[in-house]
């Protein structure tokens, strides 16, 4: 074979080759996560951003024994302030209130967030979240788009895709209870409620300054004792609702690995059965759950 010919094969190869994109690597969620802060939002030091509880503390850290929202946020219309201020006057004056969670009934998002608990179980066309407490059960359809004509459920209709390193969910549809709340402070939401989630990975050094956030807003400070090698998982969102805000705003979730950091104080070293509905009695704090019933199965 003369060298021209040889010079040609190989300039074919080559831009046939260029053709051909390789598959981008997928970035692994997969695994138990734990966030024991109550209420579990983690507000933006700046920017339009979740609700901060207005009983503080020594150190001015949340006490969150009493939820009371601040209905002073810019982000919130007229009409949502006044129904966030009667749940903190509820919380002033009966130590609580019914709310999804004590209720029984499903939380939806961004209330489910406040869950301390999470699970990712990662297909290839779909992504399944998993909450610990009540069993809750997302379902994360990949690179899909919304059905024309959406019938709302409790977690509504949710599609992800990636972006590099990022999953990217996006959940419209969300059903509205009779305990219907997006946080645990009582805002409510109205049917054109639009909800994006976006999760990284991140190392301690990345995740300090949202757990420095979460201490002060949080319960429980977390992690007890943070180390170099920890893995985290954050999970930045963005709440659009224009019958209820005045602005979309977000918050941040960030939750440790119980792989990386089995058995530590304050740490589950196991994925806990908890069930709302096996403890029906509230002690006085608010009322007994009202469980959610049904004449026949819905499936």
């Amino acid at each position: 074979m003369k060298l021209p010919n040889i010079l040609a094969i190989m300039i074919f190869a080559v831009a046939a080759g260029a053709g051909v994109a390789e598959a981008a690597p997928v970035p692994d969620f997969s695994g138990a996560w734990n966030h024991p802060g109550i209420p579990g939002f983690e507000p933006l030091s700046t920017g339009p951003t979740s609700l901060v509880n207005l009983l503080r503390r020594e150190g001015n850290v949340a006490n969150n024994r009493q939820p009371v929202g601040d209905y002073r946020n810019p982000i919130l219309k007229p009409e949502t302030a006044i129904t966030v201020k009667k749940f903190g006057e509820m919380s002033l004056d009966h130590y609580g209130y019914p709310t999804p969670r004590n209720q029984c009934w499903p939380g939806g998002v961004p209330f489910e967030f406040t869950n301390t608990g999470l699970m990712v179980l990662q297909k290839t066309d779909e992504i399944l979240l998993l909450y610990r407490l009540d069993h809750q059960v997302r379902h994360v359809r990949m690179n899909q788009t919304h059905p024309a004509n959406l019938v709302p459920s409790w977690y509504g209709d949710s599609v992800g895709h990636y972006e590099g390193d990022t999953l990217v969910v996006d959940t419209v549809g969300v059903k509205i209870g009779p305990y219907a709340m997006l946080d645990w402070y009582g805002t409510p939401h109205s049917p054109a409620l639009h909800v994006i989630e976006r999760y990284s990975v991140l190392s301690y050094a990345d995740a300090k300054e949202a757990l420095d956030r979460s201490a002060r807003e949080n319960f429980i400070p977390f992690p007890p004792h943070p180390k170099d090698t920890d893995k985290f998982l954050q999970l930045r969102f963005t709440v659009e609702d224009p019958a209820v805000f005045t602005t979309p705003w977000s918050a941040t979730v960030t939750y440790l690995s119980m792989d990386s950091a089995p058995g530590r104080a304050r740490q589950a070293p196991e994925w806990d059965e908890e069930v709302c509905a096996e403890n029906l009695n509230k002690y006085g704090t608010e009322k007994d759950p009202d469980i959610p019933t049904a004449p026949h199965p819905d499936f």
